[in-house]
């Protein structure tokens, strides 16, 4: 039976209900205590969730992030594509199983000619309540172009972003550590690292490109170094304010220079 053919039978009923001396107090109370219910079982279900994916990511899904000089002039695009996403069971030292979600992401840095500049295989996933992104996904390239032709290796640390922040809370460190080297001999290791993390505030309220999204602000102290022997390294360390929603993944950063100006910032433009 139609909705339209319900109503009028319902009107009458629902009009003798509503003015029915109490019903309308006893309706409201059923109502909050509905809703009251409603709320514990969804906070419960977030509480207790596996890990399904990173971010919600999804096969074939397709992500841009505009990149900006600190006046805002466009330097050019990374460019994100989902190629797999899957769950794995991983026993612990304590025999116990968890299953961890892991994406598979092809990302490109294009000029805005859109000519490829950089190009990366990453690797996200998601454990009990954390998500993490790929520490090879904050390399510093313009700290890499005076070792080209050479050979690089890499070893990363991932970058933790927890499904259920607290404001004020110390996250772990992350980055990625690139050993420069020839056939012959050791040249240099280039490090860039995210230091003295912490989820600095409550939920804003931030709009990008791509639409308005409610994020929490990670801010760390961002670390370039470049060490060819043991006694000479080379370190740039500015501040970065990072933007990003569980559900959605990094949604803006910011970053700055040591004497606190803005020199480059990340906007999701397409998702």
């Amino acid at each position: 039976m139609s909705l339209l053919r319900i109503w009028p039978v319902c009107a009458t009923a629902c009009f003798l209900l509503l003015h029915t001396p109490g019903w309308g107090q006893v309706a409201s109370q059923a109502t909050a205590r509905t809703t009251r219910a409603e709320g514990a079982s969804q906070s419960a279900k977030e509480k207790s969730a596996t890990c399904t994916t990173a971010f919600n990511m999804s096969p074939g899904q397709n992500l841009e992030y505009q990149l900006l000089d600190g006046k805002g002039k466009a330097l050019g695009t990374w460019r994100y594509r989902v190629v797999n996403v899957g769950v794995d069971s991983v026993a612990s030292k304590k025999g116990k199983t968890t299953s961890v979600a892991s994406v598979q992401v092809k990302s490109g840095l294009y000029d805005t000619g859109n000519n490829v500049l950089a190009q990366q295989d990453l690797t996200f996933f998601c454990r009990n309540d954390t998500t993490f992104t790929d520490g090879l996904g904050i390399i510093n390239y313009d700290a890499l172009k005076s070792f080209k032709n050479r050979r690089l290796s890499y070893q990363a640390t991932p970058i933790a972003w927890p499904n259920h922040p607290t404001a004020a809370s110390a996250l772990p460190n992350g980055g990625v550590l690139v050993q420069v080297s020839s056939p012959s001999v050791a040249i240099a290791k280039v490090e860039t690292t995210q230091r003295a993390r912490k989820v600095s505030g409550e939920r804003v309220s931030v709009t990008v490109p791509a639409g308005t999204f409610s994020c929490y602000p990670v801010e760390s102290q961002r670390e370039v170094s470049t060490a060819a022997r043991a006694d000479l390294v080379l370190k740039n360390t500015g501040r970065q304010i990072d933007y990003y929603d569980p559900a959605v993944g990094i949604v803006k950063t910011e970053q700055y220079d040591s004497r606190g100006k803005l020199v480059q910032s990340r906007l999701l433009s397409k998702r």
